[in-house]
């Protein structure tokens, strides 16, 4: 009889995982890479902003530069279908330029049309606070989308302590930058500065977020935390806490 939670056979790894990762900071290191998506999402999701305010600049007419956004969100939503790819992130730009025109419509206010998103970073800021609280850290998720057992045990990055710790860490990143990207674009927004508001989304997207990625880097290059399963949360879990070989 021999136990499946040693510290040599983790839970949450596969036998790929625990041969190049040996630290719970680098295993995150490989999980991530996996789980995060590349540049074009980016794009599509700044162009509907850059049409919007390159329109709003050139007219100062609210209603062709919402529209101008829907198109562009549409059209790229339409390069995506004839290629066959996946329609993820522009669906989400579909969507979040929809709400952004109603809301800039329906108030007739073009600095309206950048309320949904701040009320959104807002939104994250308090949850990602109480993620980490309740020790269930949202960069946890992340790593928890990399597994390649991710369907059949979604939660399995909980049973290991060290884990979670390092994820509470860097999910204090994600609060940081949901704080900057209030602090800056709350002020704009209440002095109505659109051209402002619109670099600022740009700016505090995907760049903030590489940023951030860069930081979270840092933090998992500096560390060295052993993977370390809690047999608690495995019962809690109902996961097996032993195995006969």
């Amino acid at each position: 009889m021999t136990s499946d939670l040693t510290p040599d056979a983790p839970h949450a790894t596969t036998p790929a995982e625990k041969q190049a990762a040996q630290t719970v900071e680098q295993l995150i290191r490989h999980r991530l890479s996996t789980a995060l998506g590349g540049w074009r999402g980016s794009i599509e999701t700044a162009l509907p902003t850059i049409a919007f305010i390159a329109v709003w600049s050139a007219r100062q007419d609210l209603r062709q530069a919402v529209w101008s956004a829907v198109a562009v969100a549409v059209v790229l939503a339409v390069v995506r279908l004839v290629q066959r790819s996946s329609l993820q992130h522009v669906l989400g730009a579909v969507f979040a330029t929809a709400i952004a025109a109603f809301f800039a419509m329906r108030s007739g206010k073009a600095e309206d049309a950048f309320l949904p998103g701040m009320l959104l970073s807002g939104a994250y800021l308090v949850g990602t606070v109480v993620s980490i609280l309740v020790r269930w850290p949202v960069v946890g998720f992340l790593v928890g989308a990399g597994d390649p057992r991710a369907a059949d045990d979604p939660f399995g990055w909980r049973r290991d302590r060290g884990m979670v710790r390092v994820c509470s860490r860097l999910s204090w990143v994600l609060v940081a930058l949901y704080a900057v990207r209030l602090s800056i674009q709350v002020p704009l927004y209440l002095a109505g500065q659109v051209a402002g508001l619109g670099v600022a989304k740009i700016v505090l997207g995907w760049p903030l977020w590489i940023a951030g990625v860069a930081v979270m880097g840092w933090l998992l290059m500096r560390g060295s935390t052993p993977q370390e399963i809690d047999p608690d949360l495995v019962a809690d879990d109902g996961g097996p806490a032993q195995s006969s070989t």
